[in-house]
């Protein structure tokens, strides 16, 4: 009963109340919620230091930048109680709606940059890429940690330069690549119809928002996506949703990092993921993590984890124990 009233009472304050509307909508960093909120800095950090300590959101700090987002939603009563708190404050509240558009000119400026930055290096994306990491070796690893079936349907969300469906399509019946970018998409054709690959497609679509059907894809594959996205919980619950029960998905992605300059001039939001928030990740679209990969550079480490997809269709899959020049977590259990 404490910890509740607690909670209703961190949040039973307006502004408070207008940070957990706005974090409902994705993770924000102190900065941002400073903007929409229209108040200073220490201010802002009172009402945010208030609603943690009552757990309704978790703070993360990552290099210079601090997020926020709501309480996580696994098993979480607090994130349920903050659920019915935002779902009773009026639609027509106009103090909210003030701040919902100008959350959205937030997300539109912070878009356009990204836009800019994809159609500026498109033709050089793979060179780009592979700055810090060997490509051969991660692609090496994906395809062991990956199950092989040619009877496979894959989706590969931000798909780029189509270099994962050109990497994919002998093990695969059919695949698609899917990409906001039509600069990306541009280059993806060309390559695939140059190498006379069968089976494969793309599209523009937006990782968010899929146009794809439920359970059409028996593979998904996000391969460095989510360091771009505002909200990855979201990306991931929707790479699930068009899985098949049983279905893989991959994630590749950097470990935690401290190269601020990937933010300033390569447009990433996120300086990589742990193996804890991947898993939480993992667990609220429904999915558990079947194994975790890692592949040491210096200064940033790749990292492949393997969800699956839990319904009645489980089937598990039969994973290796080292994969070429990485580590897996079976292999480090064993040691």
């Amino acid at each position: 009963m404490e910890i509740l009233l607690n909670r209703l009472k961190a949040a039973a304050e307006p502004t408070r109340l207008r940070i957990l509307a706005l974090c409902a909508q994705g993770e924000l960093t102190v900065s941002e919620l400073t903007h929409i909120l229209g108040q200073s800095q220490p201010r802002v950090s009172r009402h945010l230091k208030l609603l943690c300590d009552a757990g309704l959101l978790n703070r993360f700090q990552e290099g210079a930048w601090v997020f926020y987002r709501l309480a996580d939603r696994s098993g979480s009563r607090a994130y349920a109680l903050c659920q019915q708190i935002i779902g009773l404050i009026p639609e027509n509240d106009p103090q909210v709606n003030r701040d919902m558009q100008r959350l959205a000119e937030v997300r539109r400026a912070r878009h356009e940059i990204a836009d800019a930055y994809f159609r500026e290096n498109a033709s050089r994306w793979d060179q780009i890429r592979s700055m810090h990491v060997d490509d051969a070796e991660v692609e090496a690893a994906l395809l062991s940690a990956l199950p092989h079936d040619e009877e496979k349907r894959l989706i590969d969300i931000g798909t780029g330069t189509g270099r994962i469906l050109e990497l994919m399509a002998p093990r695969v019946a059919r695949s698609i690549g899917v990409d906001l970018s039509r600069e990306m998409l541009a280059l993806a054709r060309s390559r695939l119809d140059s190498l006379d690959i069968r089976g494969c497609q793309v599209r523009q679509g937006d990782m968010y928002q899929l146009r794809e059907d439920d359970a059409g894809f028996d593979i998904a594959i996000l391969h460095q996506v989510l360091h771009y996205a505002d909200d990855p919980a979201a990306v991931v619950i929707e790479a699930a949703r068009v899985l098949v029960p049983g279905g893989t998905l991959a994630i590749v992605d950097f470990a935690p990092h401290a190269v601020e300059e990937l933010r300033d001039v390569h447009a990433h939001r996120r300086l990589g993921f742990g193996d804890r928030e991947i898993a939480g990740l993992l667990g609220d679209a429904g999915m558990r993590t079947v194994d975790t990969y890692e592949l040491p550079g210096d200064p940033l480490t790749v990292k492949i984890w393997i969800g699956q997809k839990s319904g009645d269709n489980d089937v598990t899959v039969n994973l290796p124990a080292k994969v070429t020049a990485g580590v897996s977590t079976r292999e480090e259990a064993g040691r």
